[in-house]
C-alpha cells in the first residue's frame, strides 16, 4: 500500500521537530503572561497600615516658592509641579554621595532638578499638559552619558520658582505578602531565568524584538572631522601638490 493512498499524512521528522519547537514557544508565552499576572496580583495587594508608623531617612522634593504660592497662578503651577516633580531618599538629611578620589573618600552633594521630558512623554496623553503649561518648556539637546549619544529633551525654563524641601520620610504602611502567589511567581521566575529562556521569550512577544546591541556613538570631545576624509578633495588640488 501506497503511503499517499493512507486517509491521514505521516508527519516527517522535520514537521515533528518544528511540532515541539512550536509547542515549546507556545509554553513560554503562557509562562511569560502568568508571570505578568501574578506580578499584577502581587501589586495591586492592599497595603497594611502600621500601628507605630517609624521614619525611614528623608525625602527630598521641590515646592513652590512662598511669593508664587501666594500668586494668582499657584494653582497652575502648583498643578505643573505635579507633574514634573522629583522625589529623592537618602539615610542621611544632608543628601552627600560619598566619592572617592586620589585615594581618598570625599562627600559631595548632587545637584537636583526638575524632571526632563523627552519628546514622547512631553507630547503623551498619560502626562496632559496644557498648552499653557507646554509653553513653559524649551527645547535642548542633552548628552545622555549611559548611552552616550545626543538625546532631545524638554526643559522646563522658570525653575526659580520651586524651592528644594527636605523632610522626614515616614512609613505608615507595610506591602501585604501572599505567600501563594509569591511561590508560583517564584516557581516561574526560577524556570526562565535559570534556563536563560528571558531571550527567547521577548523575540516571541515582539517580533521586531532583537538582541540588544549598544549603540556606538563617539563622544563630541573626540570627533575628529578629518576622520576617514580624503586627503584632497578635487583633482585640482592634488596637482596643485
Amino acid at each position: 500500500m501506497d503511503i499517499h493512498d493512507l486517509p491521514y499524512r505521516l508527519k516527517s521528522a522535520r514537521r515533528k521537530k518544528r511540532l515541539v519547537k512550536e509547542a515549546f514557544d507556545k509554553k513560554l508565552i503562557s509562562l511569560s503572561k502568568q508571570r505578568q499576572d501574578l506580578s499584577d496580583q502581587i501589586r495591586q495587594l492592599p497595603p497594611i497600615p502600621l500601628e507605630k508608623p517609624y521614619q525611614s531617612g528623608y525625602v527630598r522634593y521641590f515646592i513652590l516658592r512662598s511669593d508664587i504660592a501666594r500668586s494668582d497662578k499657584a494653582e497652575f503651577y502648583q498643578s505643573l509641579l505635579n507633574k514634573i516633580n522629583v522625589k529623592w531618599w537618602h539615610h542621611d538629611k544632608s543628601f552627600k554621595k560619598k566619592k572617592r578620589r586620589k585615594g581618598r573618600y570625599t562627600y559631595s552633594e548632587k545637584e537636583q532638578k526638575l524632571r526632563e521630558l523627552d519628546p514622547e512623554e512631553f507630547h503623551s496623553s498619560k502626562l496632559n499638559l496644557t498648552d499653557a503649561e507646554k509653553q513653559c518648556f524649551y527645547f535642548k539637546e542633552v548628552w545622555d552619558v549611559v548611552y552616550r549619544r545626543w538625546k532631545n529633551m524638554y526643559v522646563f525654563i522658570e525653575q526659580w520658582r520651586f524651592v528644594l524641601v527636605i523632610k522626614p520620610h515616614i512609613i505608615y504602611t507595610a506591602k501585604q505578602i501572599d505567600e501563594v502567589l509569591e511561590q508560583q511567581l517564584s516557581e516561574i521566575n526560577e524556570f526562565i531565568d535559570w534556563n536563560g529562556y528571558l531571550p527567547r521569550i521577548l523575540r516571541l512577544i515582539d517580533k521586531t524584538n532583537k538582541r540588544w546591541d549598544w549603540d556606538f556613538y563617539e563622544h563630541p570631545s573626540y570627533i575628529n572631522e578629518f576622520k576617514n576624509k580624503p586627503k584632497y578633495t578635487s583633482k585640482e588640488a592634488y596637482l596643485d601638490y
